[in-house]
């Protein structure tokens, strides 16, 4: 049963789920009612896990991998048990950020991360099977936010941006030899737009049930079949 003593835990992907559909969000953190899962390829997971190995050889090396070289500002996190620990998806792991008066966490996991004299610049990657549309890199505004907001409230400076660097193959060689070509995009980020969205997703979890979003296919489809009898 909800109390006012009850501690939530929110990521990126929660508040994600928060800006989507904020039924969806609640039956999930309230309820532990999920929206149905469909089959998914783990090649993605498995290509993020062997980046950041790749990552880590420069790392050792002291220098950027060549293909981003020119392409960012700053140079690789020297410090690989930070790094490390930053890298953690769990909710006892930092960076993360307490909030007594909302009586809740953020938290977040990140891939990467620059630094530039004093200041840290978060990083993501990601793979895609096909090219960039145009509204790509808007999907995960909200995520690298977060990650700003993050570092800021462990007390590490940031320049308010971040980049993704996406990995999209175009061509298979012999004995499945792969090659990629690698875009950057650096995304400005507002810590303020990340605490204000938390906020907001706290209050929904606190109140009673919200209305669906309008455009929510999962709520939409609950809705259409509720009244259904079967013979």
């Amino acid at each position: 049963m909800l109390t006012t003593y009850t501690t939530f835990h929110l990521s990126p992907s929660k508040l994600n789920l928060f800006l989507e559909c904020p039924k969806c969000f609640w039956l999930h953190m309230r309820r532990g009612i999920k929206r149905p899962e469909q089959p998914s390829s783990t090649l993605p997971r498995g290509m993020d896990n062997l980046i950041k190995i790749y990552f880590d050889k420069y790392r050792k090396l002291g220098k950027l991998p060549p293909e981003i070289e020119g392409k960012v500002r700053g140079r690789l996190l020297p410090d690989q048990d930070l790094l490390n620990e930053w890298r953690k998806t769990s909710k006892n792991s930092s960076p993360r950020f307490f909030d007594k008066e909302l009586n809740a966490y953020l938290f977040g996991g990140l891939d990467e991360c620059f630094v530039e004299g004093d200041y840290y610049i978060p990083v993501d990657y990601k793979t895609r099977g096909y090219n960039l549309k145009e509204n790509s890199t808007s999907f995960f505004q909200t995520q690298l936010d977060i990650y700003t907001f993050l570092l800021e409230a462990e007390g590490f400076k940031t320049l308010k941006f971040a980049y993704l660097i996406y990995y999209i193959p175009y061509e298979v060689k012999e004995r499945g030899e792969t090659s990629f070509r690698v875009e950057v995009h650096k995304i400005e980020t507002d810590p303020t737009r990340a605490y204000k969205i938390f906020k907001q997703a706290v209050a929904c979890l606190r109140a009673t049930i919200p209305r669906a979003h309008p455009k929510c296919k999962f709520c939409r489809w609950g809705e259409i079949n509720k009244n259904l009898r079967y013979l």
